[in-house]
């Protein structure tokens, strides 16, 4: 379960985000051209880097647990996840493999052997590269607002997907992620918080 967490939000964090559409996209007052334009946007980055803070609410504890890092994006399907506090931890997705590296071990794992979380990626490989379809056959979707502070909501269709994730809220202006939110089922969310590093 860790594991297919940790796929998720590598794959929903890094920089270039997850924005598509969808057929039974339903965005009370939201132009579709909206939607369109911020697609186009991601769609034209190849490569990006991103700082984050990352806060996670448990039930079973009374404050959030909390860890901050980088992450970049390398066009088609390099995404990588780099916890620098308060334990440093690199988790890099690639060319169908989640490499995990933690306290001096290298776990590799094979997305192939885990079928019911191979589409969701595959959809998220789609959006990065601004294939619309994408993820028509993976999540219902809500788009919200406009080109300069817009908000999409993704809901899992396949029932396996969503005894992991409810829900996932991604917010941002143009081609820029502000924050994404992972709820799941039993309560517990993580909400990541991202900003452009400074220039040195």
């Amino acid at each position: 379960m860790m594991r297919t967490r940790a796929m998720l939000l590598i794959a929903l964090a890094c920089v270039a985000g997850s924005v598509a559409g969808n057929a039974a996209l339903s965005a009370p007052g939201a132009p579709m051209g909206d939607l369109d334009e911020v697609m186009g946007l991601l769609a034209m980055r190849r490569h990006g880097r991103v700082e984050f803070v990352e806060q996670h609410f448990l039930a079973v504890l009374k404050r959030p647990v909390e860890s901050s890092g980088e992450m970049r994006y390398d066009a088609p399907d390099r995404l990588e996840k780099r916890t620098l506090l308060p334990r440093p931890e690199t988790l890099l997705l690639e060319r169908g493999e989640l490499t995990v590296e933690r306290n001096g071990r290298r776990h590799v794992l094979d997305l192939h052997r885990y079928p019911q979380i191979l589409p969701f990626i595959e959809s998220i490989r789609g959006t990065l590269a601004g294939d619309r379809n994408a993820l028509e056959r993976v999540f219902h979707l809500e788009f919200a607002g406009s080109l300069d502070r817009w908000s999409l909501t993704l809901a899992p269709l396949d029932g396996s997907l969503a005894r992991v994730v409810k829900q996932v809220r991604i917010d941002g202006s143009r081609d820029q992620l502000f924050r994404v939110e992972i709820r799941q089922p039993d309560g517990d969310r993580s909400l990541m918080t991202l900003r452009t590093p400074a220039a040195p």
